[in-house]
């Protein structure tokens, strides 16, 4: 890729802003009485440079996709973000307002700043969404770059590691990392000290171009810079003194996230005394031609009443059918393609599928860069690995994507043989734990297809559960299906009680309601598809109707459909919740089912038990 032309570069301007970024950053944590202003000034020199020099970006427009992207990922140091835009004229808003509740400048960077794409300050994660964003910008042939500033000591997160595995493994040499190595953690040293040499053997080790420079040299920070941009993806491992500028604040080990008094504030920013430069940044814009959304997208079933197939199968075929309309649907897989079958779409539509090998942290930082750049990225692996990836899809919510499915198959214990570490038994609370998240758990073919659409199609964070063993199509394949919604499935006048179900447990449910009408009690069954939202209507009609709520579910009880349906049906019925209770172990399906007390039998003696 080759960069436009920029002016001369004046190195004396460029020191005087950094110097200019560091009295904010000074003035703006006194002011708030809280923050991190010495993990700031260390970086200010590298800010200023990529600001005021080096990035092709538009003051004028935060939602601009056609230009070079910043991500702080080390997001304790935010003040140094906002006094860069400031100086830049991108925002107006008060710098003394950091902190503070009626503020979007917040103690580290989330998207309520619309400079912000990606929540930061969890740190390590910085590095996988750049990855994304920049897949992003390569899908919709934009010629741009994507800066991560780091720090040294979140580069033992084992997430960074992952990243950089997979920047190199997709040749995305539009990402270019800076790590900010001032030698000190939180709580004393960093590992390394300011052993720039480390950090620059460990990217090589990755594939990665690595180039060691003075963080406060700025001739180097710009060599380093145009360097970048020529080989890639590199890293820039950049020696800084943490509290840069200020003597009684440099590389003191005892001053993380302190700010300071109004005293040492006027004695610092003495010493950080310059003239009161004014830089203007011109607006570039490097074009784009971003794929068209998909409008009117349709799932057409063809499935026999009673014919068996797995729902990861089917969600599966969904995904090839849905990327055939939906040209900025894209799939990444945590090397278990053929299982969770997202293969499939892999198969038709390479361009669009991005393997992540056994690095769900990679691959759900990944999904979420993609998400900002407008992708609906749908990111799928076994629902126990996903445990692994939770702070990433935490962190997601904060960012407030406009669409992130995730999928996780071979859900509970109806695994089998397998065993307990192969189990997602915690899946469901993790994502119904998220504010306004999806959840959602289809039990046939048909279902499957339908809820893959849905959930393309649903703002926000979707969680969308699949099973590895093969159930029987229980709906016609235009039944309809929504977010929200649930379906009754058996029902009368005579209900004693109702079960409540979803995913594997609606074909025990119903087995066992059929064996309870033999016995004479009749019992409703519902398929809450839709764990989150749930049919509240739906729900508090059969509580009212029957007095008795059973709900079974292949899951901890702690966090799932039960907690969710107790909660919503309280004081309306009695609630008695089946679910997975003790450790699980290795066996056949149908016997794991049974020994939770979630099989069929189970489930019958439990209804009679008390109904009588």
């Amino acid at each position: 890729m080759n960069r436009t032309a920029t002016a001369p570069i004046d190195l004396a301007s460029l020191t005087l802003m950094a110097q200019k970024l560091r009295r904010h950053a000074v003035e703006m944590t006194t002011a708030a009485g809280s923050g991190h202003p010495t993990s700031a000034l260390s970086c200010a020199d590298i800010v200023s440079t990529l600001f005021f020099h080096q990035m092709r970006w538009d003051p004028g427009d935060p939602h601009a996709r056609d230009v070079d992207s910043f991500v702080l990922s080390k997001g304790h140091a935010a003040p140094i973000l906002w006094a860069a835009l400031w100086e830049a004229g991108a925002i107006t808003e008060d710098l003394r307002s950091l902190r503070r509740i009626d503020s979007t400048l917040e103690g580290h960077p989330t998207p309520r700043n619309p400079w912000v794409r990606v929540a930061t300050g969890s740190l390590g994660q910085g590095l996988a969404a750049s990855n994304g964003m920049a897949l992003a910008n390569r899908l919709d042939g934009i010629d741009a770059y994507v800066y991560c500033l780091m720090g040294d000591g979140e580069c033992s997160e084992g997430s960074v590691w992952e990243a950089a595995q997979f920047a190199q493994l997709h040749g995305l040499s539009n990402v270019i990392a800076i790590v900010d190595v001032n030698g000190l953690a939180q709580s004393g040293p960093a590992p390394y000290g300011h052993d720039t040499g480390v950090f620059a053997t460990r990217f090589r080790a990755f594939g990665w171009n690595a180039i060691e420079i003075d963080g406060h040299d700025m001739a180097a920070i710009i060599d380093a810079l145009e360097k970048a941009t020529q080989h890639g993806p590199t890293a820039i491992i950049a020696r800084t003194v943490k509290g840069k500028g200020v003597s009684f604040l440099e590389a003191r080990d005892d001053l993380h996230g302190k700010p300071l008094k109004p005293e040492q504030s006027a004695q610092a920013l003495a010493e950080l005394q310059g003239d009161d430069i004014r830089l203007h940044v011109a607006p570039q814009r490097l074009g784009a031609h971003p794929r068209p959304s998909a409008t009117g997208v349709s799932i057409a079933c063809d499935y026999r009443p009673g014919q068996s197939m797995a729902t990861r199968e089917a969600f599966g075929h969904a995904l090839r059918k849905l990327g055939d309309q939906h040209p900025r649907l894209v799939v990444l897989d945590g090397d278990v393609g053929n299982s969770t079958r997202t293969d499939l779409f892999a198969a038709a539509h390479p361009e669009r599928f991005f393997q992540s090998s056994i690095a769900e942290q990679a691959m759900s930082g990944a999904a979420l860069g993609l998400a900002t750049g407008g992708f609906v990225p749908c990111a799928a692996t076994f629902a126990c690995f996903l445990s692994r990836a939770y702070d990433f899809i935490r962190m997601a919510g904060h960012s407030r994507p406009e669409h992130l499915v995730f999928c996780g198959s071979h859900a509970g214990v109806s695994i089998g043989e397998d065993g307990p570490s192969q189990m997602g038994l915690e899946d469901i609370a993790m994502f119904r734990a998220l504010a306004d998240s999806a959840v959602l758990y289809p039990c046939d073919a048909v279902s499957a297809e339908h809820l893959t659409a849905c959930a393309l199609d649903t703002p926000g964070i979707v969680y969308l559960r699949t099973t590895r063993g093969k159930t029987p199509v229980l709906y016609a394949n235009d039944e309809s299906f929504v977010v929200g919604g649930s379906k009754v499935l058996r029902r009368s006048a005579q209900d004693r009680a109702t079960l409540v179900a979803a995913g594997i447990t609606v074909h025990e449910a119903l087995a066992a309601a059929e064996a309870l009408e033999v016995c004479g009690v009749a019992v409703r069954v519902i398929d809450a598809y839709s764990v989150k939202p749930l049919d509240e209507a739906t729900l508090r009609e059969a509580a009212r109707d029957t007095g008795l709520v059973i709900t079974v579910e292949d899951h901890w009880r702690a966090g799932g459909l039960g907690e969710a349906v107790a909660t919503l049906v309280c004081g309306e019925a009695a609630v008695h919740v089946l679910a997975v209770s003790d450790e699980p172990r290795s066996g056949k399906p149908d016997e794991l089912l049974e020994f939770h007390g979630i099989g069929r039998e189970a489930i019958a003696r439990t209804v009679k038990a008390l109904v009588d």
